[in-house]
Formats: structure tokens, sequence, C-alpha cells
């Protein structure tokens, strides 16, 4: 395979856009690896986990049919640590590929590509669907800070994404939060649900522009597959029943309060300092006109802080885990939040004004 007098980042870019998946512990030493094709006049550049594949093309012409694979991390390195003006040089034989660029030259070891493990794309096309990529993006990001690591129940470990006629859902929960966010889109769907694996979601939070440029989404029989830029990514999708979210979101709350949510924000960001290490609560303590935040640690440390409120219900003082209510606060875009609470025993629904595009229920802890 031959490369010649080509621009490091026409390399790099690809590159930078697969590697992301690429494990540093591996069973199988080839998927530490890139595949590097040359087809259609352009070069393919696809890395695995097995799970999922990424590839992305570069417009660098070349001889059809040209293939190797080589150290994904190593390869990506020595690009990003040349000038980035670089001209480089690249020729794969003989189990060997020298990378040169100026007066640098390197030798890295490659492995056939015939033997690189690719996830054949099921045929079974059962829906598709078009959006901007940013509409697509934060709506990940609503949903995908309240998804399980590593839980028992592995279909918690993902995301739930739930097309329906005119709409587009993400649900995430790990079992102490549930996040909820729908997004409007073109069209009208058979409704379906697949479960969207844990690093598939990051790995697309990471890649997706904050542009109208279109994103296609194939769902398969049993893979998901996203289609945007240069970029192709197929997953595997969870092979589990998701437990109905509906159900979780409390309706019916008689206490009320709107917050600004920057002010919110800081004063649990402060008081967070002084949260127990290990639990991480927060009590809210609500009463006539204002409410209290309080945190104290195993060191008999306190932190208070008053907000003044428009609520003039009956007095509620109920726990939760601090990072829960931070991390929500900093996803959602917005100046107000709305929090409605039942008893201190209660899960809270959190849900910005005048939208009802976007729900977060927060279980209680005792503290």
């Amino acid at each position: 395979m031959q490369l010649k007098q080509i621009a490091r980042d026409a390399l790099l870019r690809p590159l930078q856009a697969v590697s992301g998946i690429v494990e540093r512990r591996h069973t199988l030493p080839i998927l530490a690896n890139v595949l590097l094709e040359q087809k259609d006049g352009k070069l393919h550049v696809t890395a695995t986990d097995l799970e999922m594949q990424i590839t992305a093309v570069s417009d660098l012409p070349g001889k059809d049919g040209q293939s190797t694979t080589v150290g994904a991390r190593k390869l990506q390195d020595l690009l990003r640590a040349l000038p980035d003006d670089a001209t480089v040089n690249v020729d794969a034989t003989g189990g060997k590929m020298t990378v040169r660029a100026g007066r640098s030259r390197f030798n890295l070891q490659t492995l056939a590509a015939s033997d690189y493990p690719r996830i054949s794309v099921g045929q079974e096309q059962l829906q598709t669907l078009t959006l901007p990529q940013r509409d697509f993006r934060s709506l990940l990001k609503l949903a995908e800070f309240a998804m399980a690591q590593q839980d028992i129940r592995y279909y918690l470990n993902g995301m739930l994404l739930v097309v329906d006629q005119a709409s587009l859902q993400a649900v995430a929960t790990d079992g102490h939060r549930l996040s909820w966010a729908s997004l409007a889109i073109d069209g009208n769907y058979t409704r379906q649900e697949v479960i969207l694996p844990r690093k598939t979601v990051l790995e697309l939070s990471k890649l997706l522009d904050d542009s109208d440029t279109p994103l296609t989404i194939d769902i398969l029989a049993n893979q998901a597959r996203f289609r945007f830029g240069n970029v192709e990514l197929v997953s595997k999708v969870v092979d589990g029943k998701f437990p109905d979210y509906n159900r979780v979101i409390p309706t019916g709350h008689g206490k009320h309060i709107e917050l600004d949510r920057a002010t919110l924000l800081s004063a649990l960001q402060r008081a967070s300092i002084l949260s127990n290490e290990k639990f991480r609560g927060v009590r809210l303590v609500l009463g006539d006109e204002q409410l209290r935040i309080i945190c104290t640690n195993s060191e008999q440390e306190e932190a208070e802080e008053e907000l003044p409120i428009g609520y003039s219900g009956d007095a509620l003082d109920i726990g939760f885990n601090i990072t829960y209510l931070l991390d929500v606060l900093s996803n959602v875009q917005g100046d107000k939040v709305n929090f409605a609470f039942g008893d201190a025993n209660s899960s809270a629904l959190v849900t910005l004004p005048e939208r009802d595009d976007y729900k977060y229920v927060v279980m209680p802890m005792r503290i």
C-alpha cells in the first residue's frame, strides 16, 4: 500500500474519528490496529471492538484494492507529533509500514488485512430516519449522563431510543434516576425501540457536529447504523427489555417550585464541597418563600445555602444524591427549572418551564 506526498491531516483526521473505540487491553492483537483500505479512489479507515465498527473516508487517491492494518494509537501519535503542515509518504509492504516526513522515518509493524474482523451490516433494514446532527447530539446529551455503568442489569448500561410516529425519544436510567428527552422529527414512523450500548452513545456524542448537516439512522434487525459526514458507525444493539419508563415518571405531585438554573447549580456546587464523599447526600428543606440546601460530612462540617422561592405550601425535608442534581442542572439548557415534589419518600420530577420534551426523575435518599 502506498500513499505519496499527502498532507498529514488528510490521514490524521479519519484516524482520529475511528481510533476512540480501539481498546487499550484486548484479547486479539489485531483489535489494536486500524484497517486501511483503498477503494473507489478513496482511503477507508476502519476500527472495531467487535461490538461497534467505525469507518471514516478520506479523499486520498491510491490504487484500489490495496489494504493493510497498523497500530491505531502509534500511527495517530506519530502523525500528531509531526508539524501541522508536514507532507507524509506511507509505504506498507512485507509486514512493515514505513512513514516518512521530511527527515523523519518510522517503521511500524503491520498485520494482514484479510485477518481483520469486520462487523457485517445486516441486510434487513427496518426503518431509516434523517435529522440534523445537532438535534441528535443534544438529545443524547440530555439523557446519556443517567446511563448506568457496569450494572449487572446489562440493559441499563446503555440508552433506549424510541422512534414513534413523528418523535424520537432517548431514555436512560441507572435505577436511581431517569432522564427522558423527546425530539420532533419529520415523518411518520412505526413505533420501535432499540437499546444502544453505553460506549456507542458516548462515541456518537463525541463524533457528531454541532451543525445542521444531516445524520442518517438506519435501524436494522439487531444493529443500528449512523451515517454522517465521512463517517459510518455500525453498532450492535443490546438484547434486553428496558424498564417501563412511563411508570417511573411521577404525576400529580403537589409541591411545585421554579428556580433559576444557574443560581441553584452554583449553590449546589458550593454545598457539595462539604458533602459526605461516600454518600454524596444533600438535604433540600422547603419552607415558606425559601429553599434551604444543607450538606454535612463525617468531620461534622456543614454547608448551608438559602434561596428565595415563590412557595407557600406544606414544608418538606427531603434528601438526594447531590451528584444526580448537579448532573441534570449542568446538562439541560434554559434559565429556569421546575421541581415537583410529593413527600419525603417520593421521587422528585425536574422539568423545564413551558416545555414537555424533557423529564428527569430522581429518587430520594435517607440522610
